[in-house]
C-alpha cells in the first residue's frame, strides 16, 4: 500500500510560519501556491511548505515583490531571474542612499546646540529656505 506524501492543513501551515490564513489564500490566488484539495480543505504537501518558506524568506530578507518571487519560482520559464534580483538590488541601494541621507540629516539635527525648539535653529532654518544647505542636506552646524 502506497502511503501518500506528508501534507499539512492550512491552519497548521499558517501557524508554523506565523502567517494569516488569508495570506496563504492570497498567494494561491496569485499563482504562487497550489495546495491539494481534499473534502473542500486545502492541504500543503512538503514541496508547497518548502515553497512557502522561500516566499516568506524572499519577501522579508530580499524584500522582493510577489511578481518578482513568481519569476524566481518559475525558474527558466519566466524572465531572467538574475535580472530580477539585480534590479531589486539596485532599488535597495537607492533606498539605502535615501536612508543614509536621512540619517545624516537627523544626526546633524541632534548635534544642533540651539536651545529650545529645533525648528528655531538658525542653521536648520537656513537649510529649509535654501540658504546654507538644502532641505535634504543639512548645513554644517556650529557647536555653540
Amino acid at each position: 500500500m502506497n502511503k501518500s506524501p506528508e501534507s499539512f492543513g492550512i491552519a497548521t501551515v499558517a501557524a508554523r510560519f506565523g502567517l494569516p490564513i488569508s495570506t496563504l489564500h492570497y498567494w494561491e490566488r496569485q499563482g504562487l501556491l497550489v495546495p491539494d484539495r481534499r473534502a473542500g480543505r486545502r492541504h500543503y504537501p512538503r514541496d508547497q511548505v518548502d515553497r512557502i518558506a522561500l516566499i516568506k524568506l524572499w519577501r522579508a530578507t530580499g524584500r522582493l515583490a510577489l511578481a518578482d518571487i513568481a519569476a524566481l519560482l518559475d525558474g527558466g520559464t519566466g524572465p531572467d531571474w538574475r535580472a530580477t534580483v539585480a534590479a531589486r538590488m539596485s532599488a535597495i541601494r537607492a533606498e539605502m542612499d535615501t536612508l543614509a541621507t536621512a540619517h545624516d540629516y537627523l544626526s546633524g539635527l541632534l548635534e544642533c546646540r540651539h536651545p529650545g525648539n529645533p525648528a528655531d535653529c538658525p542653521a536648520f532654518r537656513a537649510a529649509s529656505t535654501g540658504c546654507g544647505g538644502t532641505a535634504s542636506t543639512p548645513p554644517t552646524t556650529e557647536k555653540r
